[in-house]
């Protein structure tokens, strides 16, 4: 799953993903819906950018976590306001990984590769 606020960010890393044999998708621009789309979809894992409106991607990262039956998901986080604090904050709300944007899609196709052998 892809969440972001940025469509275009949505597009390009879903053709590289596509790319890189990834086929099954489920994206969304609203953070609100996501929760609720993870709910229902059970995605394997989420790409979650940081800084989006209504609910910001530290409140989505938390709720993924704090729910039993979606708990074991793993999240990347995608940002371009990625710094240190933040970074540790959002590994506190149980993100797997994060990278700053604009990110390197070889080390974040990687880090989809190894997260997805460790679920």
């Amino acid at each position: 799953m892809i969440v972001d606020d940025e469509l275009i960010n949505i597009k390009v890393t879903q053709k590289y993903l596509k790319n890189a044999g990834y086929t099954e998708f489920v994206t969304t621009a609203d953070p609100t819906a996501a929760v609720e789309l993870i709910r229902q979809e059970r995605p394997d894992a989420i790409l979650l950018d940081i800084m989006m409106p209504d609910i910001k991607g530290y409140e989505v990262c938390k709720k993924i976590k704090d729910n039993p039956d979606t708990a074991n998901t793993k999240i990347i986080v995608l940002s371009a306001y990625l710094d240190e604090d933040k970074f540790k904050k959002m590994k506190q709300y149980g993100a797997d990984a994060c990278f700053s944007k604009p990110f390197p899609l070889p080390q974040l196709k990687e880090e989809v590769a190894r997260l997805l052998e460790l679920r």
